[in-house]
C-alpha cells in the first residue's frame, strides 16, 4: 500500500508567495479583518478579469452556488437540470433551496454537460440549467444558452474549476445569468477558502448580496432568510495577489498538459484529455480515461511509481447513498463509464520537467504491466 511520504509528485500543490503573505499581514495590521475594503476591491477586479459587471464574494464555492440559486428565485417544486458527473456540492446547492436536481448525461470527450441530453428532461417545473465547467473546460455554452432561451430558463455556470477558461472567445463566468467560482486551495487560484458569484444583472447581484448577509439589504432590516456567507478581507487579500498570477498559473498548466499529451499519445489503453476546438482549457485537472484493465490497478501502479492521483469523480450523483434515499434518479451511461475509468494526474504549475517525465513513465509502466 502506498503511503503519502512515497509520493514524489503530488496531485495538487497550492502556490503561496510573499505577495500573499504581505497582503495578509497588511490586513491584520489594519484591524479590518472581516468583510471590508479588500473584499470590495477583489470583487471589482475579479469581475473585470472575467468580463462581468458584478462580483459578489462569499466564503466558499458551495455558498456561491447556493446563493446564486436563491438569488434567481429557485425553490420548492422547481427542477434544475445539471450533470451527475461532478462534486456533490453542485447537486447539494440545488437541494438546499428545496428544488430537485435532474441529471442529464455528459459528453464523453469533454466530460461536461451534453446539450443534446437536456431538452428531453425539460418539464413545466424546470427553472434552470446548471452546467459544470469541469476539469478546467467550458461546457458548450452556446448550445446551452440557446436551449435556455427557447424554454425561458435561467443558466447558472458552476465555474468552480475553470478560472480563465473560454468558449468561443468568452470567458467562463460571463456566459450565463450568473456564474459561481471556488477558491479552495487546490483550485487554479485560491483565497484559502472562498468563492465568488459573477453576473451582468444588477438585480441578481443585489439579491445575492442580500442572501449572503443574513437576508439584509440594510443592517438589521431583514427581508429574507439569508445566511452568513461573507468573505473576509484576509481571504480577499490572498485572492488579490493570486489574481495577479492566475494567467501565468494557467499558462503553465496548459504547457504541462501539452507536455503530458505528447508523452502519453502512444500509450496503449488510455484516452488523454480532449480540448474542444472552440475553447481554452485551463486544466484544473489533467484527467485520462483507461480503456483496459481495472482502474484501481492503474492507480496502484502509478502511485507505486511515486506519482499522486485523484479520482474525479467515482460515483455519479444519483448513485450517492443520500441521493438514492431522497429518491433522485438518473440514467447517464457516459457519466457512469467515466466514473468507473477516469484518473486525474498532476498538472499543477509547480511541476518540473523531471516531475512530468515521472508522470509519463508511471503511466507507461502501468500500461505495460496491465497488458
Amino acid at each position: 500500500m502506498i503511503i503519502l511520504s512515497d509520493i514524489k509528485v503530488p496531485i495538487a500543490k497550492p502556490i503561496i508567495g510573499e505577495e500573499e503573505i504581505e497582503n495578509v499581514v497588511e490586513v491584520l495590521k489594519s484591524g479590518m479583518i472581516a468583510q471590508g475594503p479588500k473584499v470590495a476591491e477583489f470583487e471589482e477586479k475579479f469581475a473585470e478579469w472575467v468580463g462581468a459587471e458584478y462580483g459578489i464574494a462569499v466564503n466558499s464555492g458551495t455558498a456561491a452556488l447556493h446563493t446564486a440559486l436563491l438569488a434567481c428565485g429557485i425553490g420548492e417544486g422547481d427542477e434544475v437540470i445539471t450533470t451527475p458527473f461532478t462534486f456533490i456540492a453542485s447537486g447539494n446547492s440545488i437541494v438546499y433551496t428545496g428544488a430537485e436536481p435532474v441529471f442529464a448525461d455528459i459528453d464523453l470527450k469533454t466530460y461536461t454537460l451534453n446539450p443534446d441530453a437536456i431538452e428531453d428532461l425539460i418539464t413545466e417545473n424546470t427553472k434552470a440549467i446548471l452546467p459544470v465547467q469541469l476539469y478546467g473546460q467550458s461546457s458548450n455554452m452556446d448550445k446551452i444558452n440557446e436551449i435556455a432561451e427557447k424554454y425561458g430558463l435561467i443558466v447558472i455556470e458552476d465555474a468552480a474549476q475553470a478560472h480563465g477558461a473560454t468558449c468561443n472567445g468568452k470567458k467562463v463566468g460571463s456566459m450565463g445569468d450568473m456564474a459561481c467560482f471556488s477558491f479552495y486551495p487546490t483550485k487554479n487560484m485560491t483565497t484559502s477558502e472562498g468563492g465568488i458569484i459573477t453576473t451582468d444583472d444588477e438585480d441578481l447581484a443585489e439579491q445575492a448580496r442580500i442572501f449572503r448577509a443574513h437576508g439584509a439589504s440594510v443592517r438589521y432590516h431583514h427581508n429574507a432568510i439569508g445566511y452568513n456567507f461573507r468573505m473576509t478581507d484576509i481571504s480577499a487579500a490572498i485572492g488579490l495577489a493570486q489574481l495577479n498570477k492566475i494567467d501565468e498559473f494557467n499558462d503553465k498548466r496548459i504547457a504541462n498538459a501539452a507536455y503530458l499529451n505528447e508523452g502519453l499519445k502512444d500509450v496503449d489503453g488510455i484516452v488523454t484529455p480532449y480540448c474542444a476546438y472552440d475553447s481554452k482549457h485551463v486544466y484544473h485537472q489533467y484527467t485520462i480515461r483507461v480503456e483496459k484493465g481495472d482502474r484501481d490497478d492503474w492507480v496502484d501502479i502509478i502511485n507505486d511509481c511515486g506519482v499522486g492521483t485523484g479520482i474525479h469523480y467515482p460515483i455519479p450523483l444519483y448513485n450517492q447513498p443520500i441521493y438514492r434515499a431522497l429518491g433522485f434518479e438518473g440514467d447517464c451511461p457516459n457519466a457512469e463509464l467515466a466514473a468507473d475509468n477516469v484518473i486525474s494526474l498532476p498538472v499543477h504549475p509547480s511541476l518540473t520537467k523531471e516531475d512530468l517525465d515521472l508522470v509519463i513513465e508511471a503511466v507507461k509502466t502501468a500500461s505495460k504491466e496491465l497488458e
